[in-house]
């Protein structure tokens, strides 16, 4: 008897997170580092550390700006810490590191042209090995919903049903 690869046979179409994962450095810096005991901003100090950073050693990376203390850091310090960062960061987003791939992916899915998926049966691929954030699974799918036929999400092997579209008179 012949085993047969139903799934590897079928038309049902892979849409992998993964394929389009932004390549490049991901860098965190922490504010606290700046502050008093980790929880006090002294300006004058704030301003002179930003000063004698070594900014350069962000160059062409993607960098996430946050503080780890419980800290009430003034929105200005963040502010001032991404205008040092600007001549060097490829990209810089306040938050963590998932918020940074979260708005990598905010930027690159739209430009996608998901009409190769027209009519066709979906699966958005769930297991990853790069930090896929969830907010990148909700936004493929809303861009995927006007062109496929039906969205999975999983493996083929275990897919879970998420949309099926009406059929047309």
């Amino acid at each position: 008897m012949e085993i047969i690869n139903k799934v590897a046979n079928s038309v049902l179409e892979v849409f992998d997170l993964e394929d389009y994962y932004p390549k490049g450095i991901r860098a965190q810096i922490d504010i606290s580092q700046w502050l008093l005991e980790g929880f006090l901003l002294k300006e004058k100090d704030f301003r002179e550390q930003l000063k004698n950073h070594d900014w350069s050693q962000y160059q062409d990376q993607y960098v996430a700006i946050n503080c780890s203390t419980d800290a009430i850091v003034p929105a200005w310090a963040s502010i001032l810490v991404a205008i040092q960062l600007a001549p060097f960061a490829k990209k810089i987003i306040n938050g963590t590191f998932e918020d940074l791939d979260a708005s990598l992916y905010e930027e690159l899915l739209p430009k996608i042209d998901y009409s190769m998926y027209e009519n066709k049966p979906v699966i958005i691929k769930g297991c990853s090995r790069k930090p896929v954030p969830m907010r990148a699974y909700v936004l493929a799918a809303h861009y995927l919903q006007p062109f496929a036929r039906s969205i999975m999400y999983g493996e083929a092997c275990s897919a879970v049903p998420l949309y099926k579209a009406h059929k047309k008179e």
